[in-house]
């Protein structure tokens, strides 16, 4: 049957788990893992509790791709974490970026890019990352994240900027207003996927001229500031991975056109992807 493999996608809200048994595959879901917001211990608990009682079979390799990983402190105390949790097994960690450039570009040359709440960039070679523009996170940056579109719709509410119509929509979506929307962006936590969340508005309400060049100029900043300063931009497809890339992949295509790009793949999540490359 050859040996077991867990493969993980880690986000900091829920970890993908793809288990892969011969032909046979797996997922399991758990909370997220970002070693910035857990203690080794807390993640070994979490684990434990969440993740060993569903696999239900001795596991051979573990290959985890993680936030936070950039950090080689981090990939350290995670190593450390799946060795005690998985004693005996093989352990692998890496940064979500390389999870990213191997789910679609597996072995080979390519631009992998990721739009989700955040945004990251990289040029791989098919074995390894070359070159990366990770973002500068949602209050400097992350152009074409969804925090960064999010951002652009309550600007557009709070500057009542939006027309009647889409004033209206907004309204009856979300039933907020300043006072509150200004707690959750300025005091409360996880102030990225707050903002991230009115992503959703665009996706809901495309074809109005507003909703389009929200979108449209917000995916444009990203391949100026980002694609752009790729040479190998103009020699390799420009893949795609997240949740706004999934949902926004015809103007993607609109611009790689526009800027003479060879548009690659985009898929939503990579954890399928990624069982394809290791199995």
């Amino acid at each position: 049957m050859g040996s077991v493999k867990l493969i993980a996608d880690s986000g900091a809200t829920k970890v993908e788990w793809g288990l892969l048994l011969g032909d046979k595959r797996k997922i399991i879901t758990t909370k997220g893992i970002s070693p910035y917001f857990l203690s080794q211990e807390a993640i070994q608990e979490l684990l434990q509790k969440e993740l060993l009682p569903r696999l239900k079979t001795e596991i051979d390799e573990v290959y985890f791709y993680g936030t936070g990983l950039f950090d080689p402190k981090n990939v350290q105390l995670m190593k450390k974490v799946l060795k005690k949790v998985f004693p005996g097994s093989y352990i692998y960690a890496d940064h979500d970026l390389m999870g990213a450039a191997r789910a679609l570009c597996g072995h080979d040359k390519g631009i992998a890019c990721n739009l989700g709440t955040g945004m990251f960039s990289c040029y791989y070679d098919g074995k390894k990352i070359v070159k990366s523009r990770p973002g500068i996170g949602y209050a400097l940056g992350d152009e074409g994240s969804g925090a960064y579109l999010g951002r652009k719709v309550i600007q557009y509410y709070l500057y009542e900027t939006f027309d009647e119509d889409l004033h209206y929509r907004f309204t009856k979506k979300y039933n907020t207003d300043r006072a509150e929307i200004l707690e959750n962006v300025y005091r409360k936590p996880f102030p990225n996927r707050y903002l991230a969340s009115f992503a959703l508005f665009l996706a809901e309400n495309r074809g109005h001229y507003m909703i389009e060049n929200i979108i449209e100029d917000g995916l444009n900043e990203f391949y100026f500031f980002h694609l752009c300063k790729y040479s190998e931009a103009w020699r390799y497809p420009i893949n795609f991975v997240g949740s706004i890339a999934f949902g926004f992949k015809d103007v993607l295509q609109q611009l790689c056109k526009s800027y003479e790009f060879e548009m690659g793949k985009v898929i939503k999540k990579p954890i399928q992807a990624l069982l394809d490359y290791h199995s």
